[in-house]
């Protein structure tokens, strides 16, 4: 381990390390630490030639299906093969977070902070041709790259993106078919009803969404109306749908039978366990740093979103399924002791033993069956990764 003093991290910084028990060699020996990749299903008799237009070997990630590690310093923005969505970066640890889902074909899913889409990638890559993936974000423009993506690797067939705020988002999963929706009432205009999505809408559409984005404030869309729904694949349950149907509401009890089979809550936090995000407040200034990650104010406000939305997302989910909590933090406020507080609430809740990390390279948490990946341990980037399965009451 490096001499923390010569770090050139600054000292409050060093400080809010060591209270949370964080080794600071992790920053000082980023670079050693490889990017990851993920390849598309279908994409593996192309390596050769992706390693050949990229100039670089890919190492195989022998823990993690479909994962491949490169060299910090190659990029692959401008491959072709990137281009041609064969390829997209994740990080190894956050693929293990959506792996420990243990998705399956025909599953219906919940991203509940989907931004900025990799894993919303993976999760449809692992749902196959059958089931939905529902992805929440509260930045608009932040959803729309996830859209971009999806179209970019033909992965939105079974994918709908609704702008919302994922501590109050409560739109169940479309478990319908054909012949429960000709029970839907026949007075109801022909015009209401959702077409093939096309990002070419009409003018007069368009117009009233700009209108509505420019004279209501994001809280207001939030909290008081309904979600924005920006895209939605061909199989994703919404063509043909009505609004009314689409916009339904269901109770508590309602989502014990028919809510989300599997829910992802990867929320916002201090970013403080990804090693390159720390990196660029050399560039920003370590002021910046000061106020997005020491605050005390900010990260209070931080854990109490953390417990809103896992707390949203677990009333989403149906009695069986299961949920994994994550963020890229490194402290206990925002990992176990979010954990802790969510199980004294919830006595429905169960933690959950995350049998494959038998094999990954990563780090018990403070709180047994909780995991930690880090740039020692694990040649990842900083991951908490929490599972949780609902109980019948």
């Amino acid at each position: 381990m490096e001499d923390p003093s010569k770090s050139p991290l600054p000292e409050a910084f060093l400080s809010f390390l060591q209270a949370n028990g964080i080794d600071p060699s992790i920053y000082i020996a980023s670079d050693s630490t490889p990017r990851y990749l993920r390849l598309k299903p279908g994409s593996e008799a192309e390596i050769e030639g992706i390693e050949a237009e990229i100039k670089c070997k890919l190492e195989k990630v022998n823990w993690l299906p479909g994962f491949y590690s490169l060299p910090p310093d190659i990029l692959i923005a401008n491959s072709k093969s990137y281009l041609d969505g064969k390829i997209y970066g994740i990080d190894a640890a956050s693929g293990a977070a959506v792996s420990v889902l243990n998705i399956s074909p025909g599953d219906h899913v919940l991203d509940l902070c989907a931004a900025p889409g990799a894993k919303l990638c993976m999760m449809l890559d692992l749902l196959g041709d059958s089931g939905s993936v529902t992805g929440v974000d509260v930045a608009r423009h932040r959803l729309a790259a996830c859209r971009t993506m999806l179209q970019k690797y033909s992965l939105g067939d079974r994918c709908r993106l609704f702008v919302a705020d994922g501590t109050t988002f409560s739109l169940a999963p479309l478990r319908v078919d054909s012949r429960s929706r000709s029970c839907e009432s026949s007075f109801e205009e022909k015009d209401e009803r959702f077409r093939e999505w096309t990002s070419r809408r009409p003018w007069k559409e368009r117009k009233r969404a700009a209108k509505a984005r420019e004279t209501m404030s994001l809280q207001s869309v939030t909290m008081s109306e309904n979600p924005e729904l920006i895209f939605y694949g061909r199989h994703s349950g919404v063509v043909g749908l009505s609004k009314n149907k689409l916009y339904k509401t269901v109770s508590d009890l309602e989502v014990s039978s028919c809510g989300y089979d599997k829910v992802l809550v990867d929320a916002e936090c201090t970013h403080d366990g990804s090693v390159k995000h720390i990196q660029k407040f050399e560039n920003w200034g370590w002021t910046t740093l000061q106020r997005r990650v020491l605050d005390a104010v900010r990260t209070d406000s931080l854990t109490l979103l953390q417990l809103k939305l896992l707390r949203n997302g677990f009333r989403l989910l149906k009695v069986g399924g299961l949920l994994v909590y994550s963020t890229c933090s490194l402290t206990v406020a925002q990992n176990e002791d979010i954990v802790e507080q969510f199980l004294k609430e919830n006595t429905s809740a169960e933690l959950q033993e995350i049998n494959e990390a038998e094999e990954w390279p990563c780090k018990s948490g403070r709180i047994p069956k909780t995991l930690r990946f880090d740039p020692l341990t694990s040649q990842t980037s900083g991951l908490f990764v929490a599972k949780f399965t609902k109980l019948a009451a």
